[in-house]
């Protein structure tokens, strides 16, 4: 009981520091797992606040595990520029929590995106977020056309820079 309530102490502190959106020049680089339907991969993202509550940024998916074997890097990559609004603060959240919806445009389609990050500290945090499109650019894809164009959900961590 003495550790667990040591370690809670400890990271109490962490928490007391820890901010999850800055605002203008506010910069965050994320990485995880994307989970979709028949794919799972990896994605990577940059932030960059650009207002109060306003940050554009880039995000990349690979596809690592493809149902079937046909797949190509075509069906397996993306790449998407990003608006998000961090409303974390108009919603009086604790800092160490940011709620960001936002959309994006792609390499398959436009879409949008809702996410929420959470702070243990200054510069580590976690996030999980989910991505659909709105509208896609082949308006009937077909078998590994669908991958990155379809409803997805990723987790991992956050990092400040």
């Amino acid at each position: 009981m003495k550790k667990l309530f040591t370690f809670g102490f400890i990271l109490s502190a962490f928490l007391a520091n820890a901010q999850a959106y800055s605002g203008k020049g506010d910069q965050k680089f994320q990485v995880g797992a994307n989970f979709q339907d028949h794919a799972s991969g990896i994605t990577l993202f940059y932030d960059r606040g650009i207002g109060e509550n306003m940050s554009i940024g880039l995000q990349t998916v690979y596809l690592l595990g493809v149902d079937g074997d046909a797949s190509k890097f075509e069906d397996e990559f993306d790449i998407k520029a990003r608006f998000s609004a961090n409303i974390g603060s108009v919603m009086k959240l604790p800092e160490a929590i940011d709620i960001y919806p936002g959309l994006n445009i792609g390499l398959r389609n436009f879409g949008a995106h809702a996410g929420i990050r959470y702070f243990f500290s200054d510069g580590f945090g976690v996030f999980s977020e989910v991505g659909f499109p709105i509208a896609k650019y082949n308006s009937d894809p077909v078998g590994y056309e669908q991958l990155n164009n379809q409803f997805q959900i990723s987790v991992g961590a956050s990092f400040n820079l």
